[in-house]
């Protein structure tokens, strides 16, 4: 039985590195960049992990010895027997987090691959609105806000890649409570938050943004 150790980010990482060893390896003659580049791969995946047994250090830093596009597939399939999955949630349990929302549309969560999101996100096409839920400090915290289109590409909040973006406001508690006093937080992220989950490889700016909406620092 294969204990899971790698969550969705950390495998978007080991997937960019892979790319990135493969790319060089079909385009650099020079041995000297190779070996440079195999050890650069390596330690960028050994390093998005806080702590690994030596097992799962040795099964990652076995990237260092893949040569052809096939090893890499290899690669990077066994090591999806590793992932770690999203912790399960009950569409009670998103319902409570979104009270004010009563025609709340839960997304059909038997279709989702869990072991392929970082964050869980939904969008409401009628109301222009994102859902997105998170783990966030040994509970789960549910955002929603306004999603405007913006036809632009560039680089998206949570996932720094270059995508299609969308601007998201979401409401948050003002400093001065008050019935005039409105306060909001909105930042440019994936307008497809599949494509997002698929590139996220650090969730720092994401926590960060969820900081901010429940106002702390």
């Amino acid at each position: 039985m294969s204990t899971p150790f790698i969550k969705n980010n950390q495998y978007n990482v080991i997937k960019k590195q892979s790319k990135h060893l493969l790319h060089t390896l079909r385009t650099v003659a020079d041995r000297r960049v190779l070996e440079t580049v195999r050890h650069d791969c390596t330690m960028k995946i050994v390093e998005a992990f806080s702590s690994l047994t030596p097992e799962q250090q040795q099964r990652l830093e076995s990237i260092s010895l893949l040569e052809t596009a096939d090893d890499f597939s290899s690669y990077l399939s066994e090591l999806e027997a590793y992932l770690e999955p999203y912790p399960t949630i009950t569409p009670k349990q998103i319902e409570k987090l979104f009270p004010k929302s009563k025609k709340l549309k839960v997304p059909d969560l038997q279709s989702i691959d869990f072991r392929f999101i970082t964050y869980l996100g939904w969008m409401d096409i009628s109301t222009n609105r994102l859902f997105v839920v998170y783990p966030f400090e040994g509970q789960f915290v549910g955002l929603e806000g306004r999603l405007t289109p913006t036809h632009k590409k560039g680089y998206c909040l949570f996932c720094n890649r270059h995508h299609e973006l969308a601007f998201f406001l979401v409401k948050t508690k003002p400093a001065v409570a008050s019935p005039d006093n409105v306060a909001a937080v909105g930042q440019y992220i994936c307008m497809d938050n599949q494509t997002c989950n698929q590139s996220i490889t650090n969730t720092e700016a994401l926590e960060k943004f969820i900081r901010s909406v429940r106002n702390e620092r």
